[in-house]
Order: C-alpha cells, then structure tokens, then sequence
C-alpha cells in the first residue's frame, strides 16, 4: 500500500494510489463516523476488482481523515479545487469519454446534478432532515447560470391562489420568511446574511384590462389569507412618490412581500452544506461536467455518476436539478436505453441592469408592471426556439442588498446565447423612464463606469410549471427543473418536496401537477 500525500495551497489533497495485497482487506473505512455512507478503501478494491485492473482513486470527498501523518486532529479534505474566478461558459452537458481505469471513485446516498439553488437547497434539506450523505455535481461552480442573474424576488403579488403551483409558492415563502426569523433568532441581521429585505410588492397597471385583473387578484389574495391592497392613484402615488402616476394607474400591494440576494444565500446555504462534510456527509464535485449514467447489468437500475473526472455511486437517489440544461443533459444520459423521456424545458434568455452607487432615483418599494404576468404567455414555434428572437420587455424595479439599481426585465428565446445585446438594455432603460421620469433626464451611457448587465439561462416549461419528481423506469432518479424566473422563491418548497420524496416522507403540498409523467414521458 503507497499513500502518498501532497499539498497545493488552498486546497490539501490526499491521493491513495492502491496496489492490490492482503494488507488491503485490514484497512479501515477512511470515513469518519457514518462507515453505511462513506467510501471505504475496500469498496475500492472491489472497484478494482471488476474492472479487472489497477484502479486508483483519490479522495476528494471532504470528510476527516485520522492518520499519523497529521496528528492526532482530524484534516479536512475539500473536493476537487476552490471556486475560481471565472466560470465555464454555458455549453452544456455532453457525453464525453466513457469509464477509464483512473476515475476517481465515491459512494453517497443521494448524488444532486446541478449547484444551483435548487440543487443546493435539495442538498441543505436532505443533510438537516436525514442522516443521508449527499454529494453535488456540476460543469461549474454555483451561481453561474440562472440563479445568479435573478432579482430576488420572494413575492405572492403575482401568484394566483388557486392556481397548480400556489401551493407551492405560497409553502416556499413561508419556509424562506422561517429561515429568516431563524437568523434573526440567532442574532444575526437577515440582510446581511442572505440580503433579506421586506421591500413590499408594487404591481402596477395602467389599462382598463389591467386595473380589473389587479382589482380581482387582490380579493382572491385576501381570500388566501395574505394582507393585500388595492392602490388608487393618489394612493399609488404616496407610496411610491417617484412612480409616474396618471389617472387611471392602480397596483396591487403585499407590504410583506420580500427579497433576497441570490449570491449572498447560495453563499450562506453552500457555507451550512459544508459543515456536513467533515461528517463524512458532504462533498462538491465543481467543474466536473456528468457524462453517462452508469446502470447494473442484472437490474437496469441506476446505480452511478460518471463525470469527467470521477464515478459517483448513488445508494439511495439521483437528482438532476440541471437547469435548462437539464433536457439535452436527460436525453444524452438516457440515449442508449429503452427509456423515452422528453424533457421540454428550454433556455429562456433575460436581461438585467444594475447601475451602482446609483443615487438619482429613491425607490420606497420593489415594482413591476402588470405586464410581467404575461411573460410567460408568449408560445413556441417549431424552429423559434434556438434561432427566433421571441422577445418580451416589461418593467421591474428595485434595490439590492446594497443599494444597487436593479432593473429590468427581458425574455427572449435565443437558445442557449449568453451575449449581451445593448439593444435590449437601452429598451429595458427606455421601458423604465415610462414608469419613474427621473431616468428620462439620464442618458445610460454616461454610468458605464458603475454598471453591470447580468444575463440568465432561465429554465422554460411551456405549461409554466416546474417538473418535480421520480423519473418513471428509474426508481433512483429524480427531477428538479423548469422553474424558469421562480427558481428563487420555489427553491425551499421544492427542496421539501423533493427531500420528501427520497425519503417517503407525506408531502407537504400536491406533487400531481409537477409530475413528470404526462409531461415528459
């Protein structure tokens, strides 16, 4: 037996290379407390063992690893390497080169394709509710696509009670309001934290059309038990005094609506994932794109990850919670099987500006115009999808953590192109000077200095629910995807529901109108 040990400042890696000798079946688990959920180096020997060849492995899993080497204090392994500066570009999952004898191999309960805040958050609720050991795997680092390029809204404004997925939303906001008061419990401020703020919810319409949908949107809300308001013009204006006011604009108002930062709570949930981790329960698999799923010979069950660069045994569950890349990624992974699965979701380009240090406009209240409802109603022609510019604009409003500008916002169907397009921001810029004048005194090109453009990947589903749920013919596999601009404020509803799911849990709201069955298959 070699091991051999190196250090590369941030990270410390431990590198078992193992040659095969009756010294290997006295070896102890290299896990710490857990031996039914940790990689053992006899499992590396049986790996070995069926491929017919030398095999090594090593661990990049972060649990403590006891040796005379270090001491008697346990050292914490990180995976792979810390997050770079600059992430991949969004090209997606592709099948690349099948198992080799140097894979670096890993056993957890339940494997999560995707570090986004679906994936993460599914992550957080699995390691708090269970004993489970859960790892995450992903082309790039977090907040690389879609959930680091949102506004952060946490809002029922624009949610209708009754609705497929109000159960949903209205159960994911209430877990983000606990988290909240959970921080705040422990003496910590929620905006620093995870950006937390209660802006309160402006929904704005100026046509007749509009003013009946809000008026009516308002009662069903008050209905459901939340605090809403029907704001007249005069009282419109009060509340927002730099709102250009006509006589015939109305909003309905949620004074607890909320938001977050999305960089700030993947930060804070990826911080309290890690602690499992020298548990033996936690690993990060970053930069490290899946390339097959690997199925037993006698059950056809899915029993690994294969990515890039190592083999991820799953015992209990997959979840792909890929984004919009999670269809292509689904149909590459399945291509050489009986198994028919069309996962409609597809990119759905957006557009955001956040001007910095920007003090020529003061916002009471986050904003948006009653025309963002209708984002989503825009359809799909064969053909628009990857090349068509199927474009929608409508206002949004708001400041950040920090005090940023932030607005908004565009909807397009370019497939899977990240550039920005400075047409599209001069009409997002053009769009809000409509609703707040002080902007029409200000040419945008003047703050090219303190201003940034954030674009996102959003994940489309043409019936505008989420899929969430087991896969029919793949008793371990789970998906979580296609909550295209919701993926923030359904990201803890859908951790529950899918963390319930895994672990036979009764759920908490009705899964019947996210199931993949009917939809994708």
């Amino acid at each position: 037996m070699v091991i051999s040990h190196y250090c590369k400042s941030p990270c410390t890696y431990i590198e078992l290379t193992a040659e095969i000798s009756k010294q290997l079946t006295e070896m102890t688990s290299i896990s710490s407390n857990n031996q039914s959920t940790n990689f053992t180096l006899q499992e590396s020997v049986n790996v070995w063992r069926s491929r017919g060849g030398r095999q090594s492995c090593r661990t990049s899993a972060a649990f403590a690893f006891k040796s005379s080497f270090f001491g008697k204090k346990p050292l914490l392994l990180s995976v792979n390497k810390t997050r770079p500066g600059r992430a991949l570009g969004p090209t997606g999952y592709s099948r690349l080169n099948p198992i080799t004898a140097s894979s670096r191999c890993h056993t957890f309960d339940v494997i999560i394709i995707g570090a986004g805040i679906i994936g993460l958050t599914i992550a957080r609720q699995l390691l708090v509710g269970s004993d489970l050991s859960v790892a995450v795997v992903d082309k790039a680092v977090p907040c690389s696509g879609a959930t680091g390029a949102g506004q952060g809204y946490i809002w029922m404004v624009h949610r209708t009670p009754g609705s497929e997925i109000w159960d949903l939303a209205l159960r994911s906001n209430k877990l983000w309001k606990m988290l909240a008061d959970s921080l705040r419990d422990q003496g910590l401020d929620p905006l620093q934290v995870i950006g937390w703020k209660q802006t309160g919810s402006l929904l704005i319409g100026r046509t007749p059309e509009e003013l009946v949908m809000l008026k009516e949107r308002v009662k069903q809300l008050c209905e459901a038990g939340l605090r809403a308001e029907y704001l007249s013009s005069s009282d419109l204006l009060q509340a927002e005094p730099e709102l250009m006011v006509g006589e015939d604009s109305r909003a309905a108002f949620l004074p607890y609506d909320s938001q977050l930062d999305a960089m700030l709570a993947v930060a804070y949930i990826e911080k309290g994932n890690r602690h499992f981790a020298s548990k033996g329960r936690y690993a990060e698999f970053y930069h490290d794109p899946v390339t097959c799923l690997l199925r037993s010979n006698s059950t056809g069950e899915v029993e690994a990850v294969q990515t890039s660069k190592n083999t991820l045994y799953s015992k209990k569950a997959i979840v792909v919670a890929a984004g919009c890349w999670s269809g292509s990624l689904m149909h590459d992974l399945l291509r050489e099987t009986e198994i028919v699965l069309d996962i409609p979701v597809k990119p759905r380009k957006g557009h955001l500006l956040v001007l910095e240090n920007f003090n020529s406009l003061k916002l009471n209240h986050a904003s948006m115009e009653a025309g963002y409802v209708g984002h989503h109603d825009l359809t799909l022609h064969p053909g628009q999808v990857d090349h068509g510019q199927i474009l929608s604009i409508s206002m949004t409003a708001t400041t950040d953590a920090i005090g940023n500008l932030v607005l908004g916002s565009s909807r397009q169907f370019a497939g899977f192109n990240t550039e920005v397009e400075q047409t599209i921001i001069d009409r997002i810029w053009k769009r809000a000077a409509e609703f707040y004048p002080k902007l029409r005194d200000l040419c945008l090109a003047d703050f090219i200095s303190n201003r940034k453009v954030r674009i996102g990947l959003r994940p489309y589903m043409p019936d505008g629910k989420p899929v969430i749920g087991p896969v029919p013919g793949l008793s371990k596999v789970f998906l979580a995807t296609g909550h295209e601009g919701l993926g923030l404020s359904l990201a803890l509803g859908t951790a529950e529901l899918v963390a319930d799911m895994v672990l036979t849990n009764p759920l908490k709201v009705d899964s019947a109108p996210f199931a993949v069955q009917g939809r994708c298959c």
